[in-house]
């Protein structure tokens, strides 16, 4: 995928072979960047969670499956899966080969592409475009990207930070948002006092 100008430069090669909390931290400032015929959306990552191998909320902690296989790397690519019946979330796999570890994307600043993100998703606010995992989905145009797919290379690409180059600021640690299982983790981070999250 050619980024228009380098305006928007991939995260190195080795940035998602860390370890999953570590890299669940340093995708906070991040930006997320989709290329499609409609043309180029982006985001800023403000909110994650992790999911570990042996924690009871993660899709791979009973095993490999054909619905988690890309969970199971490498590491850098894409895996989505439904909730509700009818929302895609979007995570980024994480460690090495095999492990079946992933970091969820719970939201985004909206930076690039704002008109067509309101047309997709239907609202004029921009502050509803992309707070909560489904809809930034939505808003992205990526509810078909195939799992598996690599993010350094597209058609959707986690950047370094975008034209601005801010510091992320303080990240804040709490528990994950809408799960029973092994809730009490702190294995949600999202930027302290951003306005983009989707729950405080």
């Amino acid at each position: 995928m050619r980024l228009h100008k380098a305006r928007y430069r991939p995260v190195p090669a080795g940035f998602f072979s860390a370890g999953t909390v570590s890299v669940a931290r340093a995708l906070l400032g991040k930006v997320l960047v989709s290329q499609s015929p409609e043309g180029r959306t982006a985001g800023r990552i403000v909110e994650t969670e992790a999911y570990l191998r042996d924690d009871a909320a993660c899709h791979a902690s009973r095993g490999e499956t054909k619905r988690n296989r890309a969970m199971f790397g490498p590491a850098g690519r894409s895996y989505t899966y439904l909730i509700y019946g009818m929302y895609r979330c979007f995570n980024v796999v994480t460690g090495p080969k095999g492990l079946g570890e992933a970091v969820l994307i719970r939201a985004l600043e909206p930076i690039e592409g704002l008109d067509l993100m309101a047309h997709r998703r239907g609202v004029a606010g921009p502050k509803a475009l992309c707070s909560g995992p489904g809809k930034l989905v939505i808003a992205l145009g990526i509810a078909d990207l195939p799992d598996g797919s690599d993010l350094r290379k597209g058609p959707l690409v986690v950047a370094e930070d975008g034209p601005e180059m801010r510091e992320p600021g303080k990240i804040a640690v709490t528990t994950r948002i809408g799960i029973s299982k092994d809730a009490h983790l702190p294995l949600r981070f999202y930027l302290e006092g951003n306005s983009w999250i989707s729950r405080k």
